[in-house]
């Protein structure tokens, strides 16, 4: 009788520092750049926007993103209990369904927030957050696929992100070149999306996950990534050169020329030099959309 008492005792209210653990800060950057990209390229002044603007950054980073993290955490708690036994959850700092319960509060607030922001955010916000829940959830798992799960991955970081700025700051649809920019700088995340793979490569395969490092090879998953991000961009420079970017268009060159130089050695040792890769020419690549939206905001 006493060993049943214990078990329905509910679980603990779980510190603050494993939550924000649990929501992974590190991943916030990539969608607040991408938030950032697209406030630029609306070409509206701060004027006035200046909450909104706040409220936008905290909706792609803390909010979407780490629901988003929180979501991957749960569903992956039993191979991160053999993985990764120090997370939150895996370890027991955050008991009980409490790794669940942070998720759906999450999405709560993020939706709520989204709605303050204007209807084409919140419903860019709910296809950021069926996404997420899609990745890690059953019966989708879209990231037991290295077509799928990288896509929306990218798709979510980069794509929706720059749309939540530029609408946030214009209060409407951007422009359809805006549009088209954000589509293939989100493709291209793609290959981003790929690089990350390649320090899981046997956890993968031993789990069951189809990533593309596992199925191509990672040789081939490695070429393939870098066609990936190097033919978005390319088609990103034709545009903007069209469209009268010029100065944008160069900028773009430039950082893709330098991309260029250190494909090489990535793809001498794809595995070994992944994470070097991941900080030099990721890095290159959204210096490259930044200077993408300073081009479609009229800066450039």
């Amino acid at each position: 009788m006493e060993r049943s008492a214990v078990s329905t005792r509910p679980a603990p209210i779980p510190a603050l520092r494993d939550v924000v653990q649990l929501l992974k800060p590190i991943t916030w950057f990539p969608p607040m750049w991408a938030f950032m990209c697209g406030a630029v390229s609306s070409g509206v002044g701060l004027d006035g926007r200046w909450l909104f603007v706040l409220g936008g950054i905290l909706l792609a980073g803390p909010l979407v993103c780490g629901t988003s993290q929180a979501v991957n955490d749960w569903f992956d708690r039993d191979v991160d209990a053999i993985n990764e036994p120090n997370r939150p959850i895996p370890s027991g700092r955050i008991a009980g369904r409490w790794g669940l319960y942070i998720a759906l509060i999450g999405t709560a607030i993020s939706a709520a927030v989204a709605w303050m922001l204007g209807i084409w955010v919140f419903i860019a916000a709910l296809v950021g957050l069926a996404l997420a829940w899609g990745y890690s959830a059953p019966p989708f798992r879209f990231k037991t696929s290295g077509w799928t799960g990288p896509a929306v991955v990218g798709l979510t970081y980069e794509g929706l992100s720059w749309f939540t700025g530029a609408t946030v700051m214009l209060g409407a649809l951007p422009s359809s070149q805006v549009l088209i920019v954000l589509v293939l700088y989100s493709l291209g995340a793609h290959g981003i999306m790929t690089l990350n793979d390649f320090k899981a490569v046997e956890g993968d395969r031993a789990t069951g996950l189809k990533s593309l490092p596992v199925t191509m090879g990672v040789a081939g998953a490695a070429r393939f990534a870098c066609a990936v991000m190097a033919v978005a961009q390319i088609i990103v420079i034709a545009l903007l050169a069209r469209w009268g970017h010029v100065i944008s268009a160069v900028l773009v060159g430039g950082v893709l020329a330098a991309q260029f130089t250190a494909m090489p050695r990535l793809l001498r040792d794809p595995k070994k030099y992944a994470p070097w890769y991941n900080a030099v020419g990721v890095t290159l690549y959204v210096f490259g959309m930044l200077a993408a939206a300073l081009g479609l905001g009229g800066y450039l």
